[in-house]
């Protein structure tokens, strides 16, 4: 699901633990990734285009950096297609956006988990 990779990466920044980066970065990761789920349902439902693009444009680069790679290619496509105003196709992006994320959210939250 996440990335083993990128994930290395983040514990490369504090090799002992001692500041738990990986934990900060995934708990802060968890949290904003909850709330664009929610943003992004309620930016379809109502046709708000403008906010589906932001949501997907801030989870992109946050998702590549905690490895959720698909999770960041759903995003990448619903972007470009946004700002190339191609809303055909965006609604099947969105669903897999959606359901892509709440995979990663889940698995974050196994991660977290004591």
């Amino acid at each position: 699901m996440l990335d083993a990779a990128a994930l290395q990466r983040l514990q490369a920044l504090d090799p002992s633990g001692e500041n738990r980066v990986v934990e900060r970065v995934l708990r802060a990761f968890e949290g904003s990734l909850e709330r664009m789920l929610g943003q992004a349902s309620a930016a379809q439902a109502s046709g708000d285009h403008a906010t589906v693009r932001h949501v997907a444009h801030t989870l992109k680069s946050s998702s590549a950096s905690v490895g959720a790679l698909r999770l960041s290619q759903h995003c990448s496509e619903i972007e470009h297609r946004l700002r190339r105003d191609e809303s055909a196709g965006v609604e099947a992006s969105l669903h897999g956006l959606q359901s892509e994320g709440w995979r990663v959210l889940a698995a974050v939250r196994r991660m977290l988990a004591p």
